[in-house]
């Protein structure tokens, strides 16, 4: 029995009663409950898909509460914000059709048929399949959902592909491009027409094709994923960085020089660091590079900016574990956020041996100049800009 028992007769009673009750942590309670009252499988199916709904929240809002998932898809499932965002800028081309090569629980599915596209999900399983032509069905979308596979399905009838690779492999996540399923060969192919691939955002730049976009993306300043544009969706640009939900988006990366540290501090955010763009950061607040090979930009004064966090920098300290226990006891520091580029160290364990106890808060950037560690206890700035 499978998830599609849940949509109607006793199964959407059951899924009903189970999403009403449920409280993450007491499902086993949940279950003793309504077996009461309900078939034994149905039960065990409905509490489930409503502990995934509980979960799917995070990436899909409100929505979540009205979808289907299975414990793989939701795994895999891309954010409402980045599918969004990839929805609308297909939608402002002259592309109309568009078939999505392993659909998953159709989450993009939903996102592209709200822009207006016509969508065909490709699923090779029948289960995930059914899923995701219900949670079209349960928003009231056109689209089709075939049962089949992706290295088999003609695309020559649609104007882009859309593909999303899966990146586990026995329950572990995948880091490797060519460790992907479908092959990465057969993405590279794809990349030879008008499509978009979603792919992991280590991606190394020398794997993306010539003549294809990638574009890291962040949702309040969590790095996504990438995902590479080709055809007619080329931006022209071999690299961009969109951070969500603001939308800013900065492609070009100008020459900066590298100089002592400033009044200031700043963090570029995770997508423009994985795409290479950290020196727009300095363009866009007047300042330098740290170091040429460290993501920390430093300027004179402040400039709100969208790309990066930025910190008042208060003193500079030795970077020594004796020093750096004195500072934290002698400012009465009791909130301490470490922050780190270019040196091995684990904050978590940094943060236990320097034993914050006092009432005040404060921020440590540890980081590398040349061959030398260097630290600096900073103020987080808090600006119109700041999406964190």
């Amino acid at each position: 029995m499978s998830v599609t028992a849940l949509l109607d007769g006793p199964g959407a009673e059951v899924l009903a009663a189970a999403c009403a009750e449920y409280r993450p942590g007491k499902e086993l309670q949940l279950v003793e409950k309504l077996r009461r009252r309900y078939d034994a499988t149905l039960v065990t199916i409905a509490v489930t898909q409503a502990a995934l709904r509980h979960r799917a929240i995070a990436k899909f809002g409100p929505d979540a509460e009205r979808m289907y998932f299975t414990p793989d898809g939701l795994e895999q499932a891309t954010r409402t914000t980045v599918s969004t965002h990839r929805a609308a800028r297909v939608a402002a081309t002259q592309i109309d059709t568009v078939v999505d090569l392993g659909c998953g629980i159709g989450g993009d599915l939903i996102t592209m048929a709200r822009a207006g596209l016509r969508v065909t999900g490709v699923e090779r399983d029948p289960e995930t399949a059914a899923v995701a032509r219900t949670n079209l069905a349960a928003f009231e979308l056109p689209g089709e959902v075939l049962v089949g596979d992706a290295e088999a399905t003609d695309v020559t009838p649609y104007d882009m592909v859309f593909a999303d690779p899966a990146r586990r492999a026995d329950g572990r996540r995948v880091f490797d491009h060519n460790a992907y399923s479908p092959p990465w060969s057969f993405v590279t192919g794809l990349l030879e027409r008008t499509a978009c691939v979603k792919v992991a955002p280590g991606i190394p730049h020398d794997a993306i094709p010539e003549g294809v976009e990638a574009e890291w993306i962040s949702d309040s300043g969590e790095v996504k994923e990438a995902a590479l544009w080709s055809g007619a969706l080329y931006g022209g640009t071999p690299r961009r960085a969109t951070l969500l939900p603001g939308g800013a988006s900065v492609a070009d990366a100008p020459e900066a020089d590298s100089g002592p540290v400033g009044k200031y501090i700043y963090e570029p955010d995770g997508a423009v660091v994985r795409a290479g763009l950290v020196t727009a950061v300095a363009a866009a607040v007047d300042g330098w590079l740290l170091d040429p090979r460290i993501a920390y930009v430093t300027a004179s004064t402040y400039v709100p900016t969208a790309l990066a966090s930025a910190y008042e920098v208060l003193e500079e300290l030795p970077y020594k574990e004796k020093a750096l226990r004195s500072w934290v006891r002698t400012e009465g520091i009791g909130t301490l956020e470490i922050k780190k580029r270019g040196v091995d160290l684990d904050p978590a364990q940094l943060r236990k041996k320097l034993a914050p106890k006092g009432s005040t808060s404060a921020t440590l950037i540890v980081t590398r100049i040349g061959r030398d560690a260097v630290a600096y206890s900073c103020r987080r700035v808090t600006g119109v800009a700041d999406h964190r």
